[in-house]
């Protein structure tokens, strides 16, 4: 039986004196889920059984646990790769999954993007600058209202204008009739602006679903597709972008904070890990609580050298305003999305003047600050 290993690092809220038990219950409740002592087969104790590999004292009864999990387990599957590593220790809500580090042959089996920064960059011919992002907003709007302000964002130079994740297969705007709404008036801000939009509609459903979703999508002559991988499951995500390897897969944050992941490992790496070309999560000083810090490791796991991964595009939303714009590229460098959503349709008949002047900051923002 395999013996190889990778480590799952959790952050636990603990009094000194159980520390040693409780991470040796975390190390078997994600591995065998039952006494050691009633296993009576010692390649299962050698090399399922989770392994306690250290404990670190963190300062006011906080410890950081490193485990050793056995790759045998996850069998190449994405939902199992965390139902082994956070599964039911997640129930306890005293412990946080703070980190994962994986070998080379679970990187490799998994695969991350097909096309990730390096090929969004060539796709749309931007070697230099950030990438810029809106969303279509609010739920309850017909598909013409939709087209009229996915028409007014494209005109304003918009690289990508996104179905805010909440728009899904609602009778007030069906995937069937919203998505070529949608692509025909973006194809016709196109021929005006000369600039190259992309429109990236919201899957939601089932796999199945999602698939026949994808089909329209393929037939409008689409790009790009919006799932959201904490609701659809990330082994959905995992099956898409192995079925759609043409398709720029956008991964939204919806949920990500209810399982008490670490943001930098779940939206940085995992989703990353799982195939998502560009990865939204909230830029600190919005309307999340996230830390400057947190976001730059987030950032950095999206894009960390990796010769079997492909980047990530960090896309940095939740709040952001145009007045930011020399802010987050001091922070990130030019390899981000900024998305503006609500910031910009507050603009309502100017719409189309401040998306532009919002664009034209991105890419006339002086280079300099590249390593983030």
């Amino acid at each position: 039986m395999n013996g190889a290993r990778f480590s799952a690092i959790y952050r636990v809220r603990c009094d000194a004196s159980a520390i040693d038990a409780r991470a040796r219950a975390i190390a078997t409740e994600q591995s065998v889920e039952m006494p050691l002592s009633a296993i009576d087969d010692e390649s299962i104790l050698r090399d399922i059984a989770g392994a306690v590999d250290s404990i670190d004292d963190l300062g006011q009864d906080l410890f950081e646990i490193r485990i050793g999990l056995s790759i045998a387990t996850v069998g190449g599957d994405a939902g199992q790769l965390l139902n082994m590593a956070y599964g039911n220790t997640s129930l306890h809500e005293d412990v946080v999954l703070h980190d994962l580090v994986l070998p080379d042959a679970l990187e490799e089996a998994f695969g991350g993007p097909c096309c990730g920064l390096p090929g969004l960059r060539e796709r749309l011919g931007l070697p230099e600058r950030a990438f810029t992002c809106s969303a279509l907003k609010p739920q309850g709007l017909p598909p013409d209202r939709l087209a009229e302000l996915a028409e007014r964002f494209a005109l304003g130079g918009i690289d990508f204008v996104k179905d805010d994740h909440g728009i899904t297969d609602q009778a007030y705007a069906r995937f069937a009739e919203r998505v070529p709404a949608i692509a025909a008036a973006v194809r016709r801000a196109v021929t005006v602006s000369g600039h190259a939009t992309r429109y990236v509609p919201n899957l939601s459903g089932d796999l199945g679903q999602m698939q026949r979703q994808l089909c329209i999508v393929r037939d409008e002559g689409l790009e790009a597709a919006l799932v959201s991988p904490m609701l659809a499951g990330v082994a959905t995500l995992r099956a898409l972008v192995r079925d759609w390897p043409d398709i720029i897969f956008f991964a939204h944050p919806t949920l990500g904070g209810a399982a008490r992941i670490s943001p930098d490992l779940l939206f940085g790496k995992l989703f990353r890990l799982f195939g998502a070309d560009a990865v939204i999560f909230p830029h600190f000083g919005g309307r999340f609580g996230y830390s400057a810090e947190t976001c730059r490791r987030l950032a950095r796991n999206a894009m960390a050298p990796n010769p079997r991964l492909r980047a990530s595009v960090p896309v940095a939303a939740g709040g952001m305003t145009a007045e930011r714009v020399p802010e987050i590229l001091d922070f990130y460098g030019r390899d981000v999305m900024l998305l503006l959503g609500g910031s910009l349709l507050q603009a309502r008949e100017r719409l189309t003047d401040v998306t532009l002047a919002f664009t034209e900051s991105v890419a006339h923002y002086p280079r300099g600050h590249d390593d983030g």
